[in-house]
C-alpha cells in the first residue's frame, strides 16, 4: 500500500507539470534577442521614433502664387466705366487701354497686415500709371500708384485725404515701356514700404496717419487689385507672403 501512494503521488506531481510548462513557454517572448558574440560590445538600444514633425514656412521665406500664369482664376475683371480688354495670355495677365481705368481685382485679399506683395509689371502702350497696385491696410486701403501723371509718378493714394501727387510718398521715376519692372510692397502696424527693382522708393511711418483710397471709380479695386489709367499693360509673377515686421524699424519723429 504505502508504495502505491508513493507512484500516486509522484503521477501526480508528474501530470501537474505537464500542464503548467506549455503555459509558463507561451508566455515567453517568441524570439529572443541574438546573444552578441565573445568579446564585441553590446550596442545600446536605439530610442523609438518619433512622428514627423510638420513642416512649418518661415515667415518672409514662402511666397504664395496668385497668379497661375494662364487664367484669370481667381481674379474678377474690374467693372470700369470705358475699360479696356483684360485677357491672360502667354505667362501674363493683359490690361487693354481703357478710357480710362482697366483692370482685375480678388474680393478676399490674401493677407491685411504683416505681408508683402510682389507684381511684375511692364508699360505695353500709353503714358500714364501702369501699375495701381491697392492692398489692404488692415481695415483700409490704400493705392500704389506706378508710373502716373504723365508716366513718371510713384507714390500712395491716399494719406491723410492727399494723393499720391500731394503726400509725403510722392517720388518721381523713368520708366520705359515694353520693360519689366519688380514691384514689392510690404505692409505692417507701422510701416508702408515700397521697391521698385531693387530699388527702396516709399518708406511711410502710418503712424497717426489716416490710410484710405481716393476717390472714384478706383474704389472698384479693394481690397486688392491692379488698375491702370489710359494705358496697356501686362502682369506677371503676383504673389504674397507673410512677414515678420518692417524692413527697417518707423521712425520716431
Amino acid at each position: 500500500m504505502k508504495t502505491t501512494r508513493q507512484n500516486r503521488i509522484f503521477i501526480s506531481a508528474l501530470l501537474t507539470t505537464c500542464m503548467i510548462a506549455p503555459a509558463l513557454r507561451a508566455a515567453e517572448p517568441q524570439t529572443k534577442p541574438a546573444a552578441p558574440a565573445p568579446g564585441a560590445k553590446a550596442e545600446p538600444a536605439k530610442p523609438a521614433a518619433k512622428p514627423a514633425a510638420k513642416a512649418e514656412a518661415k515667415s518672409g521665406d514662402e511666397w504664395e502664387s496668385l497668379f497661375d500664369g494662364k487664367s484669370l482664376e481667381g481674379w474678377k475683371k474690374t467693372d470700369f466705366i470705358g475699360k479696356g480688354k483684360v485677357e491672360a495670355k502667354d505667362g501674363a495677365i493683359h490690361l487693354g487701354k481703357g478710357n480710362d481705368l482697366t483692370g482685375v481685382h480678388m474680393t478676399e485679399p490674401p493677407y491685411r497686415m504683416d505681408y508683402e506683395l510682389a507684381v511684375d509689371a511692364m508699360r505695353t502702350g500709353g503714358g500714364d500709371f501702369f501699375c495701381g497696385l491697392t492692398f489692404p491696410v488692415g481695415t483700409n486701403c490704400c493705392t500704389l500708384i506706378v508710373g502716373g501723371w504723365g508716366g513718371s509718378l510713384v507714390g500712395i493714394s491716399s494719406l491723410d485725404g492727399m494723393d499720391a501727387s500731394e503726400n509725403e510718398s510722392s517720388t518721381s521715376k523713368n520708366f520705359e515701356n515694353n520693360r519689366w519692372y519688380h514691384i514689392r510692397a510690404r505692409v505692417t502696424p507701422h510701416k508702408i514700404e515700397c521697391w521698385i527693382d531693387k530699388e527702396k522708393v516709399i518708406d511711410v511711418t502710418t503712424t497717426g496717419k489716416r490710410i484710405g483710397m481716393r476717390f472714384g471709380e478706383i474704389e472698384s479695386s479693394m481690397p486688392f487689385g491692379i488698375a491702370t489709367y489710359n494705358t496697356a499693360a501686362a502682369l506677371k509673377n503676383i504673389r504674397a507672403r507673410p512677414v515678420d515686421g518692417p524692413d527697417t524699424p518707423p521712425r520716431k519723429d
